[in-house]
């Protein structure tokens, strides 16, 4: 019972239902409709044979006068048919006829009217439409039709319309509660493979039987979903797993230089170093924990301080701002932009993505031969260019570069190769850009300099689809 319960609680089997009573409504209007055309072409064929009859009634009266008019009504009431016909005086005296009874002043209206009667040979009340006509001498003529077999009509297309009505909603009844049973089923399964989601289990999915239907693309989309959280859960374990990871040690360094502060000569100079080291420890992890913060809401999709900016001008502030540290490293740093590239985008994160991309650039695309003073072996060329639909910013060094095998590793947070675990860095620079990236509508690419390294950054003109995050 609580089964069948269910299905009648479905939206599958209320909307059936719904739509054979709205079925039925249309079908019982259309054959009302119907049944009232019928009668009234019905009507107006008694009427007109009515209107014959009198017509040619009254040329007899005309040509014979009162007594040819009784014979000739006198021989039609002897012929068998449903055809009525009175003759009467001026005061309502029945000279000849078939009608036995009359209601009260049908005799004084000269029209067409539907009334009741009684024949001479039957007893029983019977319907007619009838019409009186007053002849010369204030004579009375009716002549009528009965509609019996109007009414038989009327019954038979009412009895047609009720058993129809009365079949098409047991029908439709038990298609809903079929139809119903077999969507049950599959939102049983859906709901059975939810439970177990939710118990912990993420690998399960939704059941997809391949017929295309809305369930289907629901149950697509939602695998899709289920797919998507499963990334993002995976990636906040290795983040995390990071984090401790790459943050412990840092973190020891901090509470060691601390620890020695204290335990030290007390000697001021002494004490202003050691606060200086936990100064700058404590800012290396305020650093990385912006940059995580950064990458987080970029990654969300969401934006604030979306504005029309010309990335040109942008990556040519950003060059400004690192020429003097390519200079202390030792590198150049040339700048090639077009005059103007209008984009909607958040000139913050686009100029922390180019700046980290231009510290990488410097900190490891020097030759790996130290030796080597080539000009053109030393430098960082930063580029802004519009490609197609797309604006392209690109760094490229003539440094070692990264492996094929390592290109798509590198993107994820916290992975430092190991020839640069020696060097000051999070491993975050390369998924900070590539957020970005992503969240302007487009993508960041890592190809091969011969030698060294090219990353490039491209940017849709479009402004971001969401913005309702401020960037750090």
């Amino acid at each position: 019972m609580t089964a069948l319960g269910n299905r009648f609680r479905t939206t599958v089997f209320k909307l059936t239902l719904a739509f054979v009573l709205l079925f039925a409504v249309g079908a019982a209007l259309v054959l009302g409709r119907v049944g009232w055309h019928v009668r009234t072409l019905v009507d107006d064929q008694i009427l007109e044979t009515i209107d014959a009859d009198i017509k040619g009634l009254a040329e007899q009266y005309a040509d014979g006068g009162i007594r040819e008019l009784v014979e000739v009504v006198e021989r039609r009431t002897r012929q068998p048919g449903s055809s009525l016909y009175l003759v009467a005086n001026f005061s309502g005296d029945v000279i000849v006829g078939n009608v036995k009874a009359l209601p009260d002043g049908v005799l004084a209206r000269a029209a067409a009217l539907e009334t009741s009667y009684q024949r001479l040979d039957d007893p029983t009340k019977r319907r007619a439409l009838a019409k009186v006509f007053i002849l010369p001498g204030k004579y009375r003529l009716l002549v009528g039709h009965d509609i019996e077999e109007r009414e038989q009509l009327r019954g038979i297309l009412a009895r047609a319309l009720a058993t129809s009505l009365l079949w098409l909603v047991a029908i439709g009844a038990v298609g809903g509660l079929f139809v119903a049973r077999r969507v049950l089923r599959r939102v049983d399964a859906m709901n059975a493979t939810a439970r177990t989601i939710m118990a912990g289990d993420l690998g399960g999915r939704l059941a997809v039987n391949g017929s295309g239907d809305e369930l289907d693309r629901l149950a697509q989309n939602l695998n899709a979903m289920l797919d998507r959280i499963g990334e993002l859960m995976s990636g906040m374990k290795e983040v995390t797993d990071n984090i401790a990871h790459d943050l412990k040690t840092p973190l020891t360094r901090l509470r060691n230089e601390a620890e020695q502060a204290l335990r030290g000569n007390p000697d001021p100079a002494s004490g202003r170093a050691a606060l200086e080291k936990v100064i700058e420890e404590s800012d290396g992890l305020i650093r990385i924990f912006n940059a995580l913060l950064m990458i987080a809401r970029a990654e969300a999709g969401n934006i604030e301080g979306v504005v029309d900016m010309d990335v040109a001008a942008a990556v040519r502030d950003m060059a400004e701002m690192y020429e003097p540290v390519a200079e202390d490293a030792g590198m150049m740093l040339i700048v090639e932009a077009d005059a103007a590239l209008p984009i909607r985008g958040n000139r913050e994160l686009i100029g922390q993505a180019v700046a980290n991309l231009v510290d990488n650039a410097i900190k490891y695309g020097a030759p790996v031969d130290a030796a080597q003073t080539d000009d053109a072996r030393r430098t960082v060329m930063l580029t802004a260019h519009r490609v197609g639909e797309v604006v392209e910013i690109t760094v490229a060094d003539r440094g070692p570069g990264i492996g094929v095998a390592d290109r798509a590793r590198v993107l994820d947070r916290f992975v430092r190769l190991e020839n640069s675990r020696s060097r000051p860095g999070s491993g975050l620079g390369l998924s900070l850009a590539a957020a970005v990236a992503r969240l302007h509508g487009g993508a960041l690419r890592i190809e091969d300099n011969q030698p060294g390294l090219r990353v490039v950054i491209a940017l849709s003109p479009a402004a971001p689809s969401n913005q309702a995050v401020t960037a750090p």
